[in-house]
């Protein structure tokens, strides 16, 4: 038999079964492969971000990114998109809209911020989860693709009127 020969070697694999061991080799092969992959590629861009903050890539759908732009209708200013990190290295004390597609974990640290830099005339808008502690302005949709927008003036307001709340 010749080993450079194709024909050959279809035919003499043709005759022959995958046994046990030998899906065993290919699906721990094919672990090894994905590990590999993981490991290279994928894994260094979470390492430097805790547990708790890692967020899923799970893009917007078309209805939740219309739901979102019908909320900022009509605004005028500097824009920018909170969906590919915590906002750490984002400068917002010059952004009126915001948009912010986060997992939950993420959203109270960022609420912290952005009260802190936004200017009182600034809109956020969250598409797939609501701010949790702020009171929304305006709602868009339905479901999953609701988007909810917060005017800081209003949330500041908000924040003042809340009583101090001291530890029992």
């Amino acid at each position: 038999m010749d080993p450079d020969d194709p024909e050959e070697l279809v035919a003499e694999l043709r005759g022959k079964t995958i046994g046990g061991w030998d899906l065993l080799q290919m699906a721990a092969g094919a672990g090894v492969a994905a590990y590999v992959v993981w490991a290279g590629i994928l894994m260094p861009g979470f390492r430097r971000v805790p547990l708790r903050l890692q967020v899923p890539y799970v893009p917007a759908s078309a209805q939740q990114v219309e739901n979102v732009m019908l909320l900022l209708k009509g605004r005028s200013g500097k824009m920018v998109d909170l969906g590919s990190g915590d906002g750490r290295i984002v400068n917002l004390s010059d952004c009126t809209s915001v948009t912010v597609f986060l997992a939950p974990s993420v959203l109270p640290l960022l609420e912290r911020k952005l009260l802190l830099e936004l200017p009182d005339e600034a809109r956020v808008v969250a598409g797939r989860f609501p701010l949790p502690n702020w009171t929304p302005t305006s709602l868009a949709g339905e479901g999953v693709s609701r988007a909810w927008a917060y005017d800081i003036k209003l949330v500041r307001q908000a924040e003042q009127d809340k009583p101090n709340e001291s530890p029992v």
